[in-house]
């Protein structure tokens, strides 16, 4: 039975991705989780898939994570933006335990950008010579409910440094579909997979569809980089961070996160989640409600 580890289970994409893989009885799935005592309750409905503690900081927990293992999913922790500290230690052990395959999500665009972490962690797949798959996505959704759910729920606005750029995104449950094909399937070892929603907005039009769709009016106020560095770290993020996003930021008002592709479709044989539809099943969360 083949042995598949999902670091981050309890995630936006590792979740769904694990809904998705535990369909297949053939396989065993182990998620890995900071604080896997109470996050397991989440997982009791699957039966194919059990938890480990695990840290991308803390040394001691790959080995009961990778053991048995034939494949490795992950996504870079937004809070660790320093690879060769963070992450290189267990692209190590990925290395030593002989996992047949990496899956990991990247940034589309990364091979233009070798300041993102995301460049340095595939450079170092490629360095320890790790089968991969790096599923290069455009901008998340879910970012709109996580990241800058606050500003749109209390105080209807996109405060987002985009300019008048447009941006592609897609929805994380995508993301975790595409991760599930890779995962089942040895066609998709050492491709790079740039997978996008099916059309790039400017901010002003996700203002105006979320405006339509939550029944409330969203305005995008469009921020200086700087003014938006400022406020994020006034808000207690941390400077890594900030600057990560600022850095991507940029690169959406250089015009460059608005490509758009047709892989995703490609590999799901249906077509991506709309901004529309992924609006919609988050009304809840939006209006500050609970997610149904």
């Amino acid at each position: 039975m083949r042995k598949i580890l999902v670091i981050g289970g309890n995630g936006n994409i590792g979740f769904p991705l694990i809904e998705e893989l535990s369909k297949n009885e053939s396989i065993e799935i182990v998620t890995g989780l900071h604080h896997p005592e109470t996050e397991v309750s989440m997982f009791k409905q699957f039966a194919n898939v059990s938890v480990v503690k695990f840290d991308f900081l803390d040394g001691t927990t790959f080995s009961a994570a990778l053991t048995g293992i034939d494949s490795v999913f992950f996504v870079r922790p937004p809070q660790l933006s320093k690879p060769k500290l963070d992450m290189f230690p267990f692209l190590d052990q990925v290395k030593a335990h002989k996992i047949r395959h990496i899956v990991f999500v990247s940034l589309i665009g990364v091979e233009k950008n070798p300041m993102t972490p995301h460049h340095k962690i595939e450079k170092q797949i490629l360095k320890l010579e790790i089968p991969h798959t790096f599923i290069r996505p455009s901008f998340f959704m879910q970012n709109l409910n996580t990241t800058h759910l606050a500003d749109i729920r209390d105080r209807g606005m996109l405060y987002v440094p985009a300019g008048h750029s447009k941006t592609n995104f897609i929805d994380t449950r995508d993301i975790g579909a595409v991760g599930a094909k890779c995962l089942l399937s040895d066609k998709y070892i050492n491709r790079e997979l740039e997978i996008t929603g099916e059309r790039a907005l400017t901010y002003d039009e996700i203002a105006v569809i979320m405006s339509k769709v939550l029944k409330k009016r969203i305005v995008y106020t469009k921020p200086s980089l700087l003014k938006f560095r400022k406020t994020m770290l006034n808000r207690g993020i941390k400077k890594d961070y900030v600057n990560v996003m600022v850095m991507l930021y940029l690169i959406t008002q250089l015009g460059n996160a608005n490509k758009t592709t047709s892989i995703l479709e490609e590999v799901l044989g249906r077509k991506p989640i709309s901004f529309e539809q992924y609006v919609a099943d988050y009304r809840g969360v939006f209006n500050g409600e609970s997610l149904s």
